[in-house]
């Protein structure tokens, strides 16, 4: 029975966990290993869970941050600076694939505390619970990933309104 409700749970949730981890790490094929991961972490637990959704989201943060700790930083120095989007018609796409290199930029915590905040809608004190780490961190690490953010999209004026309102710390 336990395996049934599994089933039905990872078949109603995958694409929405799927998204989250995607989120994270930003490479579809290393989003889906993530979440295979987490699922795999969650599956012996299964019986005793209140509320699965959330569990499965800490186990992949976890296994990130624990892969995050052990990464090395690699840059990849280039003499050819990429063209940069220009406004204008259809440009939405545009500043979404800017929003997204700029946030691919950030250290790994730094990305994952904007992208349960802002885009999961968690508060500060579930963002906190979710990383293991203090509100204050949670609020001095969206602070300054916002800020570095804002220095990456250049001009601010040319992005979609709801990002412009993040931006500007417009958030409640």
């Amino acid at each position: 029975m336990a395996e049934a409700d599994f089933r039905e749970f990872v078949e109603a949730r995958y694409a929405k966990l799927l998204r989250i981890a995607f989120l994270l790490v930003g490479d579809p094929d290393e989003a889906e290993d993530v979440l295979q991961t987490a699922l795999l972490a969650v599956l012996p637990r299964w019986r005793t869970m209140d509320h699965p959704e959330a569990y499965v989201r800490a186990a992949m943060v976890n296994h990130l941050i624990g892969r995050w700790r052990r990464r090395r930083v690699i840059e990849v120095l280039t003499g050819v600076l990429p063209e940069r989007p220009t406004a204008g018609p259809g440009t939405d796409l545009e500043n979404r694939d800017e929003l997204w290199r700029a946030l691919q930029a950030l250290p790994g915590q730094m990305r994952a505390v904007l992208v349960l905040r802002y885009w999961e809608d968690l508060s500060e004190a579930e963002t906190a619970s979710l990383l293991r780490c203090s509100v204050g961190t949670v609020k001095s690490q969206a602070s300054r990933g916002l800020a570095r953010l804002r220095q990456m999209i250049e001009p601010p004026r040319r992005a979609h309104p709801a990002l412009l309102a993040v931006l500007a710390g417009d958030t409640e």
